[in-house]
């Protein structure tokens, strides 16, 4: 008889509820390989498998699946260990693992155009930054080939704390396994990544885990800035506007739809500048702006955002970023994207005021998603029946949804967590890295965010920003994936001489 049987049935016999049985876990895949980077050979080793979380009396909850990338022959007590994931929430991670800094990466048109089908082409990664540390990529609860088990179930893990107490645990599990204790670590996280990293380096220091740094790629911090909770600007909500028009500016000026033609990066500079200045002034004065102010601003909307005078009139100075996505190109019958507006695609009703899907996922979903299966199955030979799930966004919501409550609030913020965890461990720095085309997390909206932590000066410098003229996902355009490699290995180094 099974063993798991025997414990069912004296379970029943004494009266009590019986465990559920943990399932066999499927064995790791581990592979040895080598790549080249900056004219060095570097020899490492990949391991694909899963780790078991569990609650307080040792019962399994969930296996989390991750693969981890380790220089070989690297002494554990010195060599740097990166804890990467996505967002959502309730995406794999199988973006950054595929298309940012691991050693393998999938060829994607870099230009904001469709890649062609299938067979697609999975390379050695140039831009991979396992010359400077090891790197864990880490899919979310449920995610990936990783599964809610035993007496687990999805209400303690859809959650912003529950999640981050998820990945606290995961990362104390590896580091143990492992021997990682005394290795410097990161956390890498991208769009909702940022949130999780947040509040989970805070998480980590009230554990006793030190993070060296942190990297926050497309940030969102306090979700009051979104437009899921502030969706209007009915009652003066105007702060949104704001934030939006350098995105919207940048994208006008990529797309011709504007006059000026000079660089881009002086172009959102001064969108920036006019949106914190007379654009925030004219909409704080709501109805009370004078006719006069009123033309001055929609001449310069006009000119920053490439809409007609018209249009910015109808919507009274005020125009959201999915119907700016709409109205920008609509006489091209066009509509551009949300994560990168560098994508477009053509309009089935061109009098629609929102997108019906994002030309970005349009380009992107079929390549990632073949990339990831046929690098972990055939490259690293993961072998198991196990669909890999790209994302849980059905399961989530089948689930009664993500839980946003955290610090007693319904709307999110965790920029009060780094604040906290900068000032507790203030050798921890933070690289936030930007795309100018980026709709989903707009780069003003970090700047300011970031700006507003109410830090000590010698504190605040420990900030450094990177911008780059591609969108959400930095690295689907290679030269920006380029400059974000090179700024990070600057970056890596200067955090690790910190003593």
């Amino acid at each position: 008889m099974r063993a798991w049987a025997v414990v069912l049935i004296a379970a029943f016999t004494l009266g009590v509820a019986p465990r559920p049985p943990e399932p066999p876990a499927i064995p790791d895949a581990v592979t040895h390989h080598a790549i080249v980077l900056g004219g060095r050979t570097y020899a490492y080793t990949a391991r694909a498998g899963t780790i078991t979380l569990r609650d307080q009396e040792h019962r399994p909850t969930c296996r989390m699946f991750y693969v981890a990338y380790t220089l070989d022959g690297a002494n554990p007590n010195t060599r740097p260990v990166t804890f990467l994931y996505n967002g959502g929430p309730g995406s794999s991670t199988m973006w950054l693992h595929m298309g940012s800094i691991g050693p393998k990466r999938i060829v994607t048109n870099s230009n904001g155009t469709e890649t062609a089908g299938p067979p697609y082409r999975i390379v050695d990664n140039p831009y991979s930054l396992l010359d400077r540390t090891d790197l864990v990529f880490v899919d979310m609860p449920d995610s990936g080939f990783g599964r809610i088990i035993g007496v687990g179930k999805p209400k303690d893990f859809f959650g912003v704390d529950k999640d981050v107490q998820a990945f606290g645990q995961f990362i104390e599990r590896y580091v143990t396994a492992f021997r990682r204790w005394n290795s410097p670590k990161f956390l890498f996280g991208e769009s909702y990544g940022t949130t999780r990293s947040a509040a989970l380096a805070a998480y980590l220091e009230s554990g006793g885990i030190t993070v060296n740094g942190v990297v926050l790629q497309s940030t969102i911090l306090s979700f009051a800035l979104d437009w899921e909770f502030e969706p209007t600007g009915i009652g003066g909500g105007d702060w949104l506007f704001v934030l939006y028009l350098p995105t919207e500016a940048a994208t006008a000026w990529y797309h011709h739809a504007v006059s000026y033609r000079g660089s881009l990066q002086s172009f959102a500079a001064a969108a920036e500048h006019f949106a914190s200045t007379e654009y925030l002034d004219a909409l704080a004065q709501g109805a009370a702006l004078p006719a006069s102010s009123y033309d001055d601003v929609v001449a310069k909307l006009h000119y920053y955002t490439g809409l007609s005078e018209q249009y910015i009139r109808n919507s009274n100075l005020r125009i959201p970023y999915w119907r700016f996505e709409t109205e920008l190109l609509r006489e091209r019958g066009k509509i551009v994207g949300r994560l990168d507006s560098r994508y477009w695609t053509f309009a089935l009703d061109r009098t629609s005021e929102m997108p019906e899907w994002d030309p970005t996922d349009a380009a992107i979903d079929a390549p990632f998603t073949t990339a990831v299966n046929e690098y972990l199955r055939q490259d690293l030979h993961y072998n198991t029946p196990l669909l890999y799930r790209s994302s849980v966004y059905n399961i989530i919501a089948r689930n009664g949804g993500w839980d946003w409550k955290h610090n007693g609030s319904e709307v999110t913020n965790v920029a009060v967590d780094l604040a906290q965890a900068m000032t507790y461990n203030k050798n921890l720095r933070v690289f936030s890295a930007n795309g100018y085309y980026d709709f989903a997390t707009p780069f003003y909206a970090t700047v300011y965010t970031l700006n507003h932590l109410n830090l000590a000066p010698a504190i605040q410098s420990h900030i450094t920003y990177g911008f780059y003229p591609s969108g959400h996902m930095i690295y689907l355009n290679v030269p920006s994936l380029a400059r974000y490699h090179a700024d990070l290995e600057r970056w890596y180094s200067r955090v690790l001489s910190v003593r």
